[in-house]
Parts: C-alpha cells; structure tokens; sequence
C-alpha cells in the first residue's frame, strides 16, 4: 500500500505543480485585470504630469530663479555680531551695612557679572572680491567683534571699514581673496511690480531666498534714516535680512535690505513679514560704500536750499498741476544754488531727468550725488519750466542734509516751510505772525503724537524765537531732549511740549 502511494505522488506530482502555478496565474491575472486603470492611474501621477507650452513657459521661468540663487548666494554672508554690556552691580549686595555682615558672599562669590555679551545676527553682501562687505549700520552699531561666515561655512574675522548712521550703511571687510561677488544694479530703473528676491539670514536661518515684486518705490517719511527713498517690496524680509540683497532678474544688487514693518512686538518686529519690507536703493548705497572705502567717510552733494513738500494749497499758489516736486522755501548765500540762479519759491520737478516726487526724494538724490558733478535741475517757476545746470559743491560736516530738517531728535519727522504772506492769508492769521509753517507731518513722530497737524505756525523752540526756516532748522538739531514748542493755530498761540526720547531702529 505504502509503494503504490508512493509511485502515485511520483506519477503525478508534475501535473499537480502545474495546476497548482494554473491557479496561481489565473488569479493574478483576475487581480491585474480589475486593477489595471487603477495602476494606469498611478503611474500618470507619478511618472508624466501636466505638459503642453505653458508648463514649458512655467519651468523656464523656475530655472531662471534656481539660477539666479545659485548665482547670488555664494556673495551673501552672515554676520554675527558681539557686543559688551557692562552692568551695574545691585546698589543693596554693594552696600557697606550689608558687606560689613556678610563680605563678598553674594557680590563676589555669586559673581554678579559687571558686563555682559550680547550677540546679534545680520547679514551682508560681498561686493568686490578681496573682500569688501556691505551690510547696514544698525546691523554692526557698537559691536566690539565682528564674525563673518561666508556661504561655504568658512567663518572669519571682520574688520569695520567705515560706517554711515544717516544712511544706514556700513562697510565690513575680510582678509580674504578671490570671493565671489553680486554685481550692482542702477536702482533708478526700478518700478512698482519688478520681480525681485531677497537675500539673507532671516530668525538665523542661513542663506534664504524669498521673492516678490517691487511694491512702491521713493519711500519716505518712516522716520529710520535721514536719507529715506526706501524701496518697498512683499519679499519675505523679517530679523536677520538686514543688509542683505535685494537682487532684480539679472541677477544685480538693486537695494540694501533694511527694516520691515511688523505687528510683533519689540524694536527689531518679531511678529515677522506681513508682506511690506523696505530696501536703501543701490545708488544710495553703493556710493556711500565707495566714498567710506576711499575716504572713511561720505562725501555728499550739497546745493545750499531749504526745501519742503507741497500740497494742495501750496501748489495753487505757486501755480503747479500737482503735488510732486520740492518747494524751495530759502536759498543760501554763496551757495551753488545761488550760483546757478535757483529763486525762492520755485518748484524742482526733476533731476538729472528722474522725477521728484517729494522733498525726502530730492534730498537722497542730492546725498547720493558726489561733490564736483554737474546736475540739471527741472524747474517750475511761476508756472513756466526752466532748466537749471548746477555744479554740487560739498556738503558741511555740519549738516544733516541740504536744507532739510533733521530727522533725529525730539523734533524728528516735522517738515516746515517758511510762512509767506500768501499763507499766513490763507491761514486767516494776522499780518505780525511771525514763525514756520508746518508743511508735513510723520504721524508716528513726538509731535504728532502731541496733536500738532500741518498748518500750525511753530514761533518759538525752548523759547527761542523761530522766524525762518533756517531758525527751525539750528534749534531742532539741538533739541535732543524734552522740547516746549510755542505754536501758533488759527491765531491763537499756546506752548506745547514735546517729550525726549528717540525710536527703536526696525
């Protein structure tokens, strides 16, 4: 019985096995059968995707930017800042009833420091290959050691070459050849919705790249630097951007990135991006950077006016379609402005054929003009357009821009013009009214905050009288800390005061 079953399985083993693998195929071809157009499914999700011109349009586009990156990067470095606090001891662990009991126990011992370290983050552009850095003035104020690392992780120590507060730039430089660098941009090319990027070290996140367009150009009166003609954009900037680049298509620096304006709490706006970040445009900037390279200082143009802003009364008055453009209010004697037959009361329009839009404007173009060069003024006068050729002498170190009122102090962020008969009429004041108009005002200034508006006549500043703009112009840069305005609205005077105390730098 046992051979005969053998001799069974032996027989009959190969046809088993085969109907066994019959079986196996069938239901596996079942399975492939009711699955295919599910796997066919997969497969075009995985594999092709979507074609045709406008996704070839689309990924040209992408390489262009992944290009752009891989060009700018390598140039952009972080900086790494340390700065020495010193601290006061607590005045009770000092004092002599309590030391005569318990010694140095807690004011040594517990070695409470006298000074501390703190460290901040920014960033920077390499601009010339043996190692010439531009990043922002704030980015690198006060610091006592200077840390650089480039985008290959090598990490080395910078040296302050020079440094601008007015324009919140600054030169760094590394003991270092043959860097890779970006090239500069004319940023006077630059119109509201350009494509832009942004580079940098944002919350210490090395070496980002975010992308938006230019939102607005000629930005002015937020109170952060003297010379304001800000770049505005939605690029992503938050803390750590600064002194970053603002790079256009080709790959050219065209802005500085600078202060970003964020509901966060805090001076540096820790609630981040929400889409709207300033840039110093990369005229400004580059030739501040020369001349600190040169020189170790900045050599600015200067004309030798007072100017203002107009609105709609004062551009009917001086017979003007609009609002864009300087208002000469004074011109000094002696001066290239003179010289060259710029009047009281004429309206600068444009320069060197770039258009005026504000006072703030036509100051920076001055400031980012070097001394010696010959400029073209366009001119409304009365109504008529004149050109006027002037030759830019330099600036006083003792000016805080060409005839404008300083931007820092107490008295930051009032624009004033001199009160002539025209407006004190206008103003229904008596004809003995003597002092300046204030043309402008930045909300978020002192004053403002105090309820001064334009249209109030400042007579006096800590009771020193205020007949002109130049009157205006000496007392405000002296008047750093609490300040008593004496104001004039509607012909009725009374004393205002004016609380010391200077902004945070974003």
């Amino acid at each position: 019985m046992r051979s005969i079953t053998k001799r069974f399985l032996r027989e009959n083993l190969l046809g088993l096995s085969l109907t066994l693998i019959g079986v196996l195929c069938l239901a596996l071809g079942g399975m492939l059968y009711l699955s295919h157009r599910d796997f066919a499914r997969f497969a075009l999700a995985d594999g092709q995707g979507l074609d045709g011109p406008e996704i070839e349009a689309l990924e040209t586009e992408n390489r262009g930017y992944e290009r752009i990156a891989q060009e700018v990067t390598p140039a952009i470095v972080n900086i790494r800042t340390t700065q020495i606090i010193k601290v006061q001891q607590s005045p009770f662990f000092m004092d002599p009833f309590f030391r005569q009991f318990f010694g140095d126990m807690f004011g040594g011992q517990l070695g409470i420091p006298r000074e501390h370290r703190e460290h901040a983050l920014g960033s920077g552009v390499i601009v010339s290959p043996d190692g010439y850095i531009v990043t922002n003035n704030h980015v690198i104020a006060k610091a006592t050691e200077i840390e650089v690392m480039l985008a290959d992780k090598r990490v080395f120590k910078g040296k302050l070459v020079g440094a601008d507060p007015r324009s919140d730039i600054a030169v760094v430089k590394v003991d270092v050849k043959n860097l890779p660098t970006v090239p500069w941009g004319d940023s006077s090319t630059l119109r509201p919705g350009a494509i832009v990027l942004a580079f940098g070290n944002p919350f210490g996140l090395s070496f980002t790249v975010t992308r938006g367009i230019v939102s607005a150009v000629g930005r002015s009166g937020l109170g952060i630097e003297t010379y304001e003609d800000f770049i505005q954009t939605d690029a992503a900037i938050n803390p750590g951007n600064s002194g970053g680049a603002l790079v256009n298509v080709r790959g050219q620096v065209v802005g500085i990135n600078t202060a970003i304006l964020s509901p966060g709490p805090g001076p540096q706006g820790q609630g981040g991006s929400v889409g709207v970040g300033f840039a110093i445009p990369a005229n400004l900037a580059r030739h501040v950077m020369e001349s600190l390279v040169k020189t170790g200082k900045v050599a600015r143009g200067y004309l030798g006016i007072s100017i203002g802003d107009l609105n709609p009364a004062l551009a009917r008055q001086f017979k003007v379609p609009d609002v864009s453009g300087a208002l000469v209010n004074q011109v000094e004697s002696g001066t290239p402005a003179e010289k060259a037959g710029v009047k009281q009361g004429d309206v600068i329009r444009t320069y060197n054929g770039q258009a005026v839009d504000s006072a703030d404007r036509f100051r920076s173009l001055v400031a980012s003009t070097s001394p010696g060069t010959e400029v073209t003024l366009g001119v409304l006068r009365d109504g008529r357009q004149l050109t006027v050729k002037v030759m830019l002498s330099e600036q006083p170190a003792s000016m805080a821009g060409p005839g404008a009122p300083p931007s820092e102090g107490t008295l930051r962020g009032i624009s004033v013009q001199n009160l002539t008969p025209a407006i004190r009429d206008q103003l229904g004041l008596p004809p003995d009214t003597r002092g300046v108009v204030i043309s402008d005002l930045d909300p978020n200034c002192p004053a403002a905050q105090e309820g001064l508006q334009p249209g109030d006549v400042i007579q006096s500043i800590n009771r020193q009288p205020v007949s002109a703009v130049a009157d205006f112009e000496r007392l405000a840069a002296q008047a750093t800390g609490d300040v008593l305005l004496r104001v004039n609205r509607q012909g009725r005077a009374a004393f205002v005061g004016i609380p010391g105390g200077g902004g945070a730098q974003p």
